[in-house]
């Protein structure tokens, strides 16, 4: 039997709020798990999740540092803070806005980790050719005080 659902926004709307509930998701998410701000408490989930006595422990302290596990409790607040749902206005529309929310978040992340490797990879490249360019000078400066020298 088919029900049909009354859905407080429209889908275009809905559609919006995924795509800008995931910005905060993902930047949480990104930031806890990899910036340098939080690198201490990384450090010290990091350890116990390596060493945890207990696989509980272990699983806990995992979340804490991969991205995509932590996305999903990043969303699950802001749902329920938001109240948002996707495409059914009952509990479906929770999970279907919680799953699509951690997929759009990550597809940010993933992206947002491609430009930063890019970034590091020119500036790597770049600092390799200042310090040949500036070998490069030292020679010549050296030739050049060598000749005059010789005068």
């Amino acid at each position: 039997m088919f029900f049909i659902y009354i859905v407080t926004m429209s889908l275009v709307v809905q559609i919006i709020w995924l795509f800008v509930l995931a910005i905060p998701v993902a930047c949480i998410s990104w930031t806890v798990t990899h910036e340098e701000v939080f690198r201490e408490p990384r450090e010290f989930c990091i350890e116990k999740c390596k060493n945890g006595k207990t696989i509980f422990v272990r699983k806990f302290f995992y979340l804490f540092t991969c991205e995509y596990c932590f996305s999903h409790y990043v969303t699950i607040l802001l749902l329920v803070l938001t109240g948002y749902k996707l495409l059914l206005d009952d509990w479906r529309g929770y999970i279907i806005a919680g799953f699509s929310l951690v997929w759009i978040a990550n597809i940010y992340m993933s992206l947002f980790g491609l430009i930063r490797l890019d970034i590091k990879a020119e500036k790597i490249e770049t600092n390799i050719n200042e310090e040949a360019l500036n070998k490069q000078r030292g020679s010549v400066d050296q030739n050049n005080a060598d000749n005059t020298k010789d005068k």
